[in-house]
Parts: C-alpha cells; structure tokens; sequence
C-alpha cells in the first residue's frame, strides 16, 4: 500500500511538470501583405553621402533632397541664433577692449569711466568683461559648428533610414512562455535570429 501512494504521488507531480507534445495538426497561417513593385524604389547606396554632401555645402539642401523640408528651418535657426550671439559678443569684447586701451593710452572718455574723477568701471571689471565675452564667443561658435555638424549627420542618416528595408522577414513576436516549476508566466526579452526557411 505505501508503494502504491508513493507511486501515485511521484506521478502525480510529475504529470504536472510535463507538457503536452507539439500539435502536429496544428496549421498556422503566415500573415502575407501584398507589395505594390511599382511604388519601391531602388536602393542606391550613395545617396546617404550625396545628402551630407549637399549639407556641407550648403545647410539645408541634404534635407530638401530627402524631402525633409520641414527640417531646414530649424537647421536655419540654430546656426543663426549661434551666429547672430557671436556678432552680438563680439560687439561687445570690442567695446570693453577699446575702453581698455584707451585707459591704458591715458584717455578718461571712455563710456564706462563716467563723470567723475574715479572711473564707474575699473581696469580689473574690464578684463574679467572682456574675457567673459570672449567665453561667450566661443560658445555661441561652438554652437553654430554644433548645428551644422548635426545638419549634415541629420541628412546623411535620414538617407540611409529612407532605404532601410521593411518586409516580412522583420518582425516583433511577443511569446507567451509559463514556468514549468512555478507555473507562473515569466517575463523577459529575447532576440533571435533566424538564417533559415521555416
């Protein structure tokens, strides 16, 4: 007797460890969307590069030429603002630095000294204005540079995106897999390649 409920109990819970055989019946039908040949268009392998070229060139044109017109006033406005900084900086390193010369020169006309006989603004604030100009030249630079880089990586990856294949043979498919131990769905992401036909 005790044989026989130890037998029962082992299979017992290992029935519950074991999964059903795959269905040989079960038929699957692959999902098929029919593609119109005539609206593809051909892979051409320099036009990614023939788009930055027409950046670097002259900003905006790589994104007219993939078709991307709503991209170049933002590109027009990001080198703009960087340039116009830079102007507006530079006007101003070059009023300090006048100033500054002219105190060294002996003059006592220039804007920042005032009315009376001590200046408003002494030689050490002219300095430190000076180079804090200067700081924000080169930032307002590093900007412009920065927007037109970006304008040309911008058109040379949009090219490369507008020829990127999308058929079939790239899907997403979420699976369902249970623990055998716990029961439990389990989550977790995979990728898999697949070489073959199925």
């Amino acid at each position: 007797m005790k044989t026989k409920l130890v037998l029962l109990f082992i299979v017992l819970f290992t029935a519950e460890l074991c999964w059903a055989q795959d269905d040989e019946l079960d038929v699957r039908v692959k999902d098929t969307v029919a593609v119109n040949t005539a609206t593809l268009l051909d892979y051409d392998p320099l036009a990614p590069s023939k788009a930055a070229f027409y950046s670097a060139v002259l900003p905006g044109l790589g994104q007219a030429y993939n078709k991307k017109y709503w991209k170049i006033p933002i590109v027009y406005a990001g080198i703009g603002t960087g340039i116009y900084f830079w102007i507006q900086q530079d006007q101003e390193y070059d009023r300090f630095r006048n100033a500054f010369k002219r105190r060294l020169a002996g003059f006592t006309d220039d804007e920042f000294y005032g009315d009376g006989e001590t200046p408003l603004v002494s030689n050490d604030r002219l300095i430190d204005a000076q180079r804090q100009a200067q700081k924000n030249k080169d930032i307002s630079l590093i900007v412009a540079v920065a927007f037109y880089l970006v304008n040309i990586v911008d058109a040379n990856v949009d090219a490369h995106l507008r020829q990127y294949n999308i058929n079939d043979d790239l899907s997403l498919t979420p699976q369902l897999q249970i623990d055998p131990v716990s029961t439990q769905a389990t989550y977790g992401l995979s990728l898999r390649f697949n070489f073959g036909q199925e």
